[in-house]
């Protein structure tokens, strides 16, 4: 098949009246209710525990690749893990909003790279809003789940097709990707959005496993031979330079093109061992994955524990907002310089769907952007994109382009915009600037000295303007820079990969450090005297930062923080803990500048034992023992819970949407 398994990142919804609001997911934790508790053992900080992670059988890993502007799902079946079946999709929800007519058009919402809302908002909760091209607004959450049932039917219907006989409960595995440099209440955002739709139940989450796009990227590099990379530190002499395109190569992104328009599939076959280039690699070696998205660039850095095992994270994940989307961003701001911001604006909201035309026509012409092409690209402004400026304006396009100070862009005789390629690559740069700047920002960082080779990933990554960039900008550093091929595919592949054995990234760093607000007895001289709490004739100091894990630290996974806690009333049903994070190594106080509450720790607690009655652990009467264990190793954190006086589990969550 010559169609890759990805989609525009679109959404279509009917917003026809009648539709009933999506409830808050049942079980979801608060943080209204205000419980006290006591700490049991206000003492320094227990060595962390290790606990080898439990995990679900499963008979099918169904991975979805959520991109901000492509997705695809993939799976492989237990039983034949190599074989890794890719799904694709076509464009249907942007050409079938573009083929409405304008008073059906109000009927209906279009969404298109929403993903960049849940990492760009500080604020992010269940209740936050998207807001579609004509201006109207949705809850995110309704969005990202009708997005998410959608690949779990089209996944369902395949998995059918290909085995009848495999039952559909608590068999599959589910894998979401997600941004290494999302922060937790983005993660937890994915899962709630995947309970909705689902994929999965609360009483089964462990079915679900959040992936790190950067990390699956890691995991399917390691299974590439060497015919399937394109080493840009070492091209053949003669052979096609970067950005040049050829007839044949012409046909096939059309006939790709075509394919897109229909549900295609097809098969990859992975080496049950490593590939030739990791074979050459000994314990010890590090590598850097960029994992180059339509959003954000991703970075993290491994190291090699064993030739044929485990990987460890160097650095904690970093980058930021610099994906293809900013060249569309500059493309939109270039129109404004033209024909004025506040007509692209008005035109946006006005004439949604053919605002969503002018970008289609964008989007054709910026993949054929190359450093080496010669010659001006044509761009096609849709007729109502005419119509629409010289009513609002009073004269028509081509006077507006002659009255531009933009000059690299010229109204064509076949009456389009007419851009130099000079214009064209110049709309790359900020975005291709940000992403080297990471880059070489990560890679002078002391703790990721040695490394000598990069995987370029992520849809971006296919740009040649991208490619020629990075390899000459950090290829005289003496660092080899490696494209896979099928570069788009590769985090979704790789998704699958982590799914089938979670545990290959066996340490990780954490971003912030993570903590609680304490009292400990005040020591005159070490603590600020407007810290001092007297009670019952105690001297305490109040608002000490508990630490749970340090920003930068390396944490294994399966490994536990624990901490034990008691009830401050009898009877209390509810333990809840406010969590603190920051930045910085070494706060004090939660109320140093930085930190911020950022979650809570909700502990629902069942009725005591009768007074006399049984208890498991012996503890003395009216002393209630609460133990928390916590694991920051993973890709998300989590809480188990135990009630020490009956030894049974306490229902333990973590909440950074409600905070």
């Amino acid at each position: 098949g010559l169609a890759p398994p990805e989609a525009r990142q679109t959404c279509l919804i009917c917003s026809s009246p009648g539709r009933s609001p999506v409830p808050s997911p049942p079980g979801s934790p608060r943080t209204q209710e205000s419980c006290a508790i006591a700490p049991l053992t206000p003492s320094q900080s227990p060595k962390p525990e290790a606990r080898a992670p439990q995990q679900a059988s499963f008979s099918v890993v169904v991975a979805i690749d959520f991109g901000t502007t492509s997705s695809g799902y993939a799976f492989s079946f237990a039983s034949d893990p190599e074989a890794i079946h890719m799904m694709s999709f076509g464009y249907t929800a942007r050409d079938y909003y573009h083929d409405l007519d304008p008073e059906e058009a109000r009927d209906w919402l279009y969404f298109e790279k929403f993903k960049m809302k849940i990492h760009s908002t500080t604020d992010l909760t269940l209740k936050t809003q998207l807001e579609a091209v004509n201006g109207k607004k949705m809850p995110a959450l309704e969005v990202f789940s009708h997005a998410l049932r959608f690949f779990k039917e089209q996944a369902l219907q395949e998995l059918r097709e290909q085995c009848p006989s495999l039952p559909e409960k608590d068999t599959v595995r589910w894998v979401l990707t997600v941004p290494a440099i999302w922060k937790q209440p983005a993660k937890q955002f994915m899962r709630e959005a995947a309970y909705l739709a689902g994929l999965v139940s609360r009483e089964d989450a462990e079915q679900l496993l959040i992936a790190l796009e950067p990390e699956a990227a890691s995991v399917y590099c390691r299974k590439l031979r060497l015919h399937q990379l394109l080493d840009l530190s070492s091209r053949a002499p003669g052979s096609r330079r970067l950005g040049e395109r050829c007839s044949i190569d012409s046909s096939f992104r059309q006939a790709r093109e075509q394919l897109r328009k229909s549900r295609h599939s097809r098969t990859f076959l992975v080496e049950s061992g490593v590939g030739e280039l990791w074979a050459e690699m000994q314990a010890g070696d590090r590598y850097m994955v960029a994992d180059c998205g339509g959003g954000t660039v991703d970075l993290t850095v491994h190291q090699l524990e064993q030739p044929h095992g485990t990987l460890k994270e160097l650095y904690k994940a970093s980058g930021g907002p610099c994906g293809a989307v900013g060249v569309d961003l500059a493309f939109e701001q270039l129109l404004g310089r033209i024909f004025g911001e506040d007509f692209i604006a008005t035109f946006k909201r006005q004439r949604p769907a053919a605002w969503v035309d002018l970008t289609i026509a964008f989007e054709a012409r910026k993949r054929t952007a190359g450093p080496h092409r010669a010659g001006a690209l044509n761009i096609s402004l849709p007729f109502s994109f005419i119509d629409f400026y010289r009513k609002q304006r009073g004269h028509n396009v081509e006077t507006a382009l002659r009255r531009s100070s933009v000059n690299s862009v010229k109204w064509s005789s076949q009456g389009m915009l007419r851009m130099s390629c000079e214009a064209m690559n110049e709309l790359f740069q900020p975005t291709v600037s940000g992403i080297i700047q990471h880059i070489e920002a990560l890679l002078a960082r002391p703790e990721v000295q040695g490394v000598k080779l990069l995987f370029l990933v992520g849809g971006f990554a296919e740009s040649a303007v991208l490619q020629h960039a990075v390899q000459a900008a950090l290829g005289p550093r003496g660092l080899r820079v490696v494209v896979p091929h099928d570069v788009g595919l590769t985090i979704l592949k790789g998704a699958v990969l982590f799914g089938q054995a979670p545990g290959v990234v066996r340490v990780r760093r954490s971003p912030l450090t993570y903590g609680v607000g304490v009292l400990n007895r005040f020591v005159a001289g070490r603590h600020p005297p407007e810290k001092l709490l007297v009670r019952d004739g105690r001297r305490w100091c109040t608002d000490v930062f508990e630490r749970f894990v340090a920003a930068e630290q390396s944490v294994a996974l399966g490994e536990e923080v624990r901490r034990s806690y008691c009830p401050a009333r009898p009877g209390q049903r509810r333990v809840l803990i406010n969590l603190y994070c920051c930045a910085a190594e070494d706060a004090r106080f939660i109320t140093d500048p930085g930190v911020r509450k950022c979650g809570a720790l909700s502990l629902e607690l069942e009725p005591e034992p009768a007074e006399g009655g049984p208890n498991a652990a012996g503890a003395p009467p009216g002393r209630r023992e609460i133990r928390a264990a916590m694991q920051f190793g993973d890709t998300e954190i989590k809480v188990t819970a135990v009630d020490v006086s009956t030894n049974r589990s306490v229902r333990a969550t973590i909440d950074f949407l409600s905070n």
